[in-house]
C-alpha cells in the first residue's frame, strides 16, 4: 500500500512492484557503536548487489543494470539498477500495460538463501541524508453510485480506471485480465478489498507539491467519475451499506485475507471492505534517526487519531466511536497491529524489528503471477526452506518486502516510516496529515521536544490513550487534564517545525487548528449535524463530504 520515498534505483512498492529507488547510507548514530552501523550499511549494500544480481539478464536485455561505486560515507545517491530496466510492460498502442505485482517475481531467483543480516540491511538500506528525505502521502476514498448512494461495483471501477488512464496518460496495472490499478510516474492508483480508491502519492520535497498532487487527482478522478454518475466520499468508515453490500475486488491477495481474517479477529473484514485512511511516508538519516521518529510517532499517533477522527457512522446510524476506523484495528488481528512498547526498549533497532516481522504470521507467497496461501506459517521456516506451503523454497527480497506489507501496527517500519493512525477525511484534511507530521519529525528541535514530553509516558499510558481515543477523542482524560491539551502543545511543535523549514507550509495545519482550538473533532461535527440539520438521516453525509 506505500510509495517507496527513495531515491535511485530500485523500489518495491504497493503489492511488490518496481517504482522507486534505494538509497544507501548508512550513517553511525549515537544509539549504537560505529562498526554496527557500518556493518549494517555493508549488509544493505550487499542486499541490493543480491537483487540486482538475481534479476533475470533476459528481463534487462534493453537497459543493461547500472553500477557504480558504494561507499558508506557517501553523501549521494548510487544508483544501483534503473527502474526502468525493471518495468514488465507490454506496449498496446500508445498505452502501457503493467503487470501484475510484483513484475519482479519471476525474474528473481535466490541462488543463495537469505540471511536475517540481509532483512536488516533491507531495512537499513533506508537511511538517506536529510537533503533526501521526502514526503509520501497516501489516502482512500469511497466511491458510490450518486442516485442510489450504492458502493461502485467492480465494473465501474474498472470503467473509471481505463477512463483515467485514456484521458491523463495513466499505465494500467492488471492482474490477469482484471485491471487493478494505474501508474504515472511514482504515482499509483490502487484499489483496497472493497473497491476504496487509493492514490499513492510520488516522494515529494514540500506540502506545496503534496496538496497539488491530491487536487490534480481529484480533478481527474471527478472529470471521469462525474459523467459516470459516481461520486466519492471523505470518510474513514462506511456509513451506510453492510459488508453484504460491499463489492470483492479481484485481487489474489485479498482472497486470501478475506478467508483468514475471521480466523484471527472480529473486525478484521470491516477492516478491509469498510475503511478509508490518510498516512504519511517519511524517511530517516541512521538507524538511531529512525528509532527517534518511530517512538515519537507512536506516542503521538492517538493525537493524530482525535485530530482526524471521522467515523462515527456504520449501517445509518451512529455507532458509539468518533473513529470506528481506529477501534476496528483493536480486534482484527493483534499479531500484526498495535503499538509496539518493545520500540520503547533500549534494545530497538532495524534487528529487532525484523525479528518482530519474522514472528508475525505470513498471509501469502506469490510465485508465477499466483498467490499462494501460506495463512499463519513463518517467515522463520521460509528462511530455512520449510515453508509448508512451497517446501523446498527460499525467500527472495520481495517475499521480504511483500510480507512487510502485511504487517499494519500504527507506525509501521520498511525502507521508511509509516503514520497509520489517520481516518480518512475531506481534501483539506488530505494535505493536513503530511503537514502535522512532517513538522513534527522533519524539524530537529520539535522532534527533541516532542521525545522530551512523552519520555516519562508508560507503555500503559500509550496503550490506554490507543484505546480510549477512539470513543472520546480529545476529551480522553490524560494525568491532570485532557489530551486536547497535549494536542495543543503538540500541534504549536508541528507549526514551528514548518516555519522553520522555511516553505510557508504552515497554511496546511489550518484544518487541524480548528479542532484543536474548538476542541470539536470532525466526527463531533457530524453527530451534530446528524442529531440536527440532517434529521437522523444519514444520507446526507454523501453531500456534506463529497470531493
Amino acid at each position: 500500500m506505500n510509495v517507496a520515498l527513495l531515491n535511485g534505483a530500485l523500489g518495491i512498492v504497493k503489492d511488490g512492484w518496481v517504482v522507486a529507488g534505494m538509497t544507501l547510507v548508512g550513517q553511525a548514530g549515537p544509539s549504537s557503536s560505529i562498526l554496527t552501523e557500518i556493518s549494517r550499511c555493508k549488509a544493505a549494500q550487499n542486499v541490493v548487489i543480491a537483487m540486482a544480481r538475481s534479476t533475470d539478464a533476459s528481463k534487462l536485455k534493453e537497459t543493461p543494470p547500472r553500477f557504480s561505486s558504494l561507499s558508506c560515507n557517501s553523501s549521494k545517491t548510487p544508483q544501483i539498477l534503473s527502474s526502468e530496466s525493471l518495468s514488465v510492460g507490454m506496449k498496446r498502442g500508445h498505452r502501457v500495460v503493467v503487470a501484475a505485482s510484483p513484475p519482479t517475481e519471476d525474474a528473481v531467483i535466490a541462488t543463495e538463501p537469505l540471511t536475517k543480516e540481509d532483512l536488516i540491511g533491507y531495512l537499513a538500506s533506508g537511511c538517506k541524508p536529510k537533503e533526501n528525505w521526502r514526503i509520501g502521502t497516501e489516502h482512500e476514498k469511497f466511491g458510490f453510485e450518486i442516485g442510489t448512494l450504492r458502493p461502485m461495483k467492480y465494473e465501474q471501477i474498472a470503467e473509471l480506471l481505463h477512463g483515467i488512464a485514456e484521458r491523463f496518460d495513466w499505465d494500467r496495472i492488471m492482474e490477469g485480465d482484471n485491471i487493478i490499478g494505474l501508474q504515472q510516474g511514482k504515482q499509483s492508483i490502487s484499489l483496497e478489498p472493497g473497491g476504496q480508491f487509493e492514490l499513492s502519492g510520488a516522494p515529494v520535497e514540500t506540502l506545496h507539491q503534496t496538496c497539488a498532487e491530491v487536487n490534480s487527482h481529484l480533478y481527474q478522478v471527478k472529470a471521469v467519475a462525474e459523467e459516470m454518475g459516481i461520486g466519492f466520499l471523505g470518510i474513514g468508515f462506511q456509513p451506510k451499506w453492510g459488508l453484504k453490500d460491499i463489492p470483492v475486488m479481484p485481487k489474489g491477495r485479498y482472497d486470501i485475507m478475506r478467508n483468514y481474517m475471521p480466523k484471527v479477529g472480529s473486525l478484521g473484514l470491516d477492516m478491509m471492505f469498510r475503511t478509508c485512511t490518510v498516512q504519511v511516508n517519511l524517511d530517516f538519516i541512521s538507524e538511531a534517526d529512525m528509532i527517534r521518529k518511530f517512538r515519537a510517532g507512536l506516542a503521538l499517533q492517538p493525537v493524530a487519531t482525535a485530530l482526524f477522527a471521522n467515523s462515527p457512522f456504520t449501517e445509518g446510524k451512529p455507532n458509539g466511536y468518533l473513529s470506528l476506523r481506529s477501534h476496528i484495528w483493536t480486534d482484527t488481528d493483534n499479531n500484526r497491529a498495535g503499538m509496539l512498547p518493545f520500540v520503547f526498549n533500549d534494545t530497538f533497532g532495524f534487528e529487532q524489528y525484523v525479528d518482530y516481522a519474522l514472528d508475525v504470521p505470513m498471509y501469502f507467497v506469490y510465485r508465477k503471477k499466483k498467490y499462494i496461501d501460506c495463512t499463519g506459517m513463518s517467515f522463520r521456516d521460509f528462511l530455512a526452506g520449510k515453508l509448508p506451503c512451497i517446501p523446498g523454497e527460499l525467500p527472495t527480497l520481495n517475499d521480504w518486502e511483500n510480507h512487510l506489507t502485511t504487517i499494519f501496527p500504527e507506525v509501521r517500519l520498511k525502507r521508511y516510516l509509516e503514520m497509520r493512525g489517520a481516518d480518512g477525511g475531506p481534501w483539506r484534511r488530505l494535505c493536513a496529515l503530511p503537514a502535522f507530521w512532517v513538522g513534527l519529525l522533519y524539524d530537529e528541535d520539535s522532534l527533541q521536544s516532542v521525545l522530551d514530553m512523552t519520555a516519562d509516558w508508560t507503555s500503559e499510558e500509550r496503550q490506554m490513550l490507543r484505546n480510549k481515543v477512539p470513543k472520546t477523542g480529545l476529551k480522553t482524560p490524560f494525568r491532570d487534564g485532557l489530551l486536547r491539551h497535549v494536542a495543543e502543545e503538540v500541534l504549536k511543535l508541528a507549526k514551528d517545525g514548518l516555519e522553520r523549514r522555511g516553505f510557508k507550509e504552515v497554511g496546511f495545519l489550518n484544518a487541524v487548528s480548528d479542532v484543536v482550538s474548538t476542541g470539536v473533532t470532525p466526527a463531533e461535527k457530524l453527530l451534530e449535524l446528524y442529531h440536527g440539520k440532517w434529521g437522523r438521516s444519514i444520507d446526507p453525509v454523501f453531500e456534506e463530504l463529497l470531493y
